[in-house]
């Protein structure tokens, strides 16, 4: 990818997260993207020494989990499969992990466990 294929607007959020990342506010991040940009982030997860793992969604997108080593070996383990296809179990850690709200994750984990 060539330095013009780079649209700084549609990679504000990634470097946010990146920010995130480092101060603290975030342990672990998943981030889908154009797979246009997938050297630009891997470079930039690279360089800064932080952790990842790439999963394809479909034939133009990944799904970019990146942070602390000790989450991104759990998501090894944990993300076998597209992640509409994970069991409640699955889906309710992963949301706990990219700490998302608790109580939401609840009500959205008894809800496919109805279905």
């Amino acid at each position: 990818m060539i330095a013009s294929d780079i649209n700084p607007v549609e990679l504000k959020v990634f470097l946010n997260h990146i920010y995130e990342l480092k101060k603290g506010v975030r342990q672990m991040v998943l981030y889908t993207t154009n797979r246009k940009y997938e050297n630009f982030a891997v470079k930039r997860l690279t360089n800064q020494k932080i952790n990842y793992i790439i999963q394809p969604v479909g034939n133009d997108k990944i799904n970019l989990f990146f942070g602390r080593k000790e989450c991104i070996n759990a998501i090894r383990f944990l993300v076998t499969q597209p992640l509409n296809k994970l069991s409640p179990e699955q889906d309710f850690i992963l949301g706990a992990m990219l700490g998302y709200d608790i109580c939401a994750q609840c009500k959205r984990y008894c809800k496919r466990k109805v279905q």
